[in-house]
């Protein structure tokens, strides 16, 4: 996560006086505490340091400190104008003559009134919001490739990374906060965007950051355990997915493979099914498996529409993955026919991503980071490669969902015939601890189910060069959980590494080009 990164801006917006800005929250308690209501607002931020003259400055309550805090430097460098609560319009630096917006709960109005500063952006572009556990990349990933396809001008908002028809910028958040998503909404639409392909994390949904954006198409992957550290539980997970299904969307396409996508079902939903031919609105058949890593698939959807797609992602959930953009991109009218070869041709990074270097074994680098996506990775994996053997290195995040870590031990040793535990990024918390609670897991299998060795290195580099020296020909080596993450972080310090940098290198070292 870079939140260093200034979020990109459209160059012009329309001046809103802050009265305007104050009728939009007054529905929800808001009011426009001082000031002269004639001030005129350009731009909304919630980070003091990237203030613009201009700028709306929300002050936020927070975890470990208040926005307010900082509303001083806001100031100072230029903002107009600050949102806060009524804790926060008590601190020193908003005495009477700072022009100020009060709502008890800022971030339920920050996303309307960011929309609103920056023309309200989503409605002139149709928006496809992604949300589930796992695939939402992926499927932003091919939805964006096969609207190109047909003709249109894609923008792209997600985890990897944020694209603007064609050009890449970093991602700091899977769901950028409200005011950088309306921003960046904005210039995608003023550099000629018309589609945009973003995912949308529960945590984005539960803290607003998706508010004020109207959404072409809703779309859901699937769900499992994961992020329990944010939310109470499984149910209050799906409630926090669910909201993107609350009417926000003009068309809803929902996976049903899962309970958690067949409660989502109403008599407008358009439906996907990777596992009942025929039970739904898209849906495939006569799968079949390549050794290489390919998969060819038929896939079926409204109005009699066939086609035999190749895809060069593996694994079962690609192929719903596939079927749930191609539904989206049907869903906002475009050419699917023109679309089908394009997303058939996509590679994400970090992403079933394969290293080549010329080595006798497989080597795949995944993101997998929660029980249910090392267990579709590992299952991907034997049905390519049936009669090789498996070594996964994993690790698990630190501050984070606490329970999933021996889930993932479980589901990965039940699965492989080498796990190395490693660290993953152990962020503040102890990496042996972790490691601990998945061995615990691991080991806790009975010894039928527990289908190969164990092996504990917490430095990943000497985990990673453990398993490669262990693949002997035709073995498939897989290092999940950081995907395409480009850092490590430990005791607060981001350290360079990337995994498939990592296996590259070792790759090399064993075959003598190092």
């Amino acid at each position: 996560m870079k939140t260093d990164i200034a979020p990109p801006r459209p160059s012009t917006t329309r001046p809103v006086p802050l009265a305007e800005l104050a009728a939009a929250m007054a529905p929800d308690g808001g009011r426009l505490r001082a000031g002269d209501s004639g001030t005129v607002v350009t731009g909304v931020t919630l980070r003091a340091q990237q203030v613009r003259p201009g700028d709306l400055f929300a002050a936020l309550p927070g975890a470990r400190s208040h926005g307010a805090d900082f509303a001083a430097d806001a100031l100072a460098a230029g903002a107009v104008a600050v949102l806060t609560d009524p804790a926060g319009a008590r601190r020193p630096a908003l005495a009477e003559g700072v022009p100020l917006l009060v709502q008890d709960e800022p971030r339920r109005v920050l996303g309307r009134l960011s929309s609103l500063v920056y023309g309200n952006p989503s409605i002139r572009l149709s928006v496809i919001g992604i949300t589930g556990t796992a695939g939402k990349t992926t499927t932003s990933h091919l939805v964006a490739a096969g609207l190109a396809s047909a003709g249109h001008t894609t923008g792209l908002i997600g985890t990897v990374q944020t694209m603007i028809a064609g050009e890449r910028l970093d991602s700091a958040f899977t769901t950028p906060e409200a005011p950088d998503l309306q921003a960046l909404l904005a210039l995608m639409a003023e550099r000629g965007v018309s589609h945009v392909a973003m995912e949308v994390s529960s945590h984005g949904l539960a803290l607003g950051r998706a508010d004020g954006t109207t959404f072409a198409v809703g779309a859901f992957t699937n769900l499992s355990q994961d992020h329990l550290d944010f939310h109470a539980d499984l149910e209050d997970y799906f409630a926090a997915k669910a909201r993107l299904f609350d009417g926000r969307a003009a068309a809803e396409v929902v996976c049903v493979d899962s309970e958690w996508g067949r409660r989502l079902v109403r008599d407008h939903t358009i439906t996907v099914s990777s596992t009942e031919p025929g039970a739904a609105t898209w849906w495939a058949d006569n799968v079949e498996v390549a050794p290489g890593g390919a998969q060819a698939f038929d896939v079926h959807g409204p109005g009699g529409f066939t086609h035999r797609l190749v895809s060069r992602l593996p694994g079962s959930f690609n192929v719903a993955n596939t079927l749930v953009a191609l539904a989206c991109v049907g869903a906002v009218g475009a050419d699917v026919a023109l679309a089908a070869p394009a997303i058939a041709d996509v590679d994400v990074a970090g992403r079933m991503e394969r290293v080549r270097r010329g080595q006798d074994f497989v080597a795949i680098v995944d993101y997998a980071h929660k029980p249910a996506a090392v267990a579709a990775v590992l299952d991907a994996v034997r049905a390519q490669h049936p009669s090789a053997r498996v070594a996964v290195v994993l690790g698990c995040g630190g501050d984070r969902d606490t329970e999933k870590r021996a889930m993932m031990g479980a589901e990965a040793a039940s699965r492989a015939d080498l796990l190395v535990v490693t660290d993953d990024n152990p962020r503040s918390e102890d990496p042996a601890a972790i490691r601990a609670a998945m061995l615990a897991g691991a080991l806790g299998l009975p010894a039928a189910l527990r289908r190969g060795d164990l092996l504990e290195i917490g430095d990943r580099r000497a985990a990673i060069r453990a398993a490669v020296a262990w693949a002997s020909p035709g073995d498939v080596v897989v290092i999940a959980g950081k995907g395409h993450e480009a850092g490590q972080e430990i005791a607060g310090v981001v350290y360079p590494f990337a995994d498939r940098d990592e296996l590259a290198a070792a790759i090399d070292e064993r075959i003598g080009r190092a």
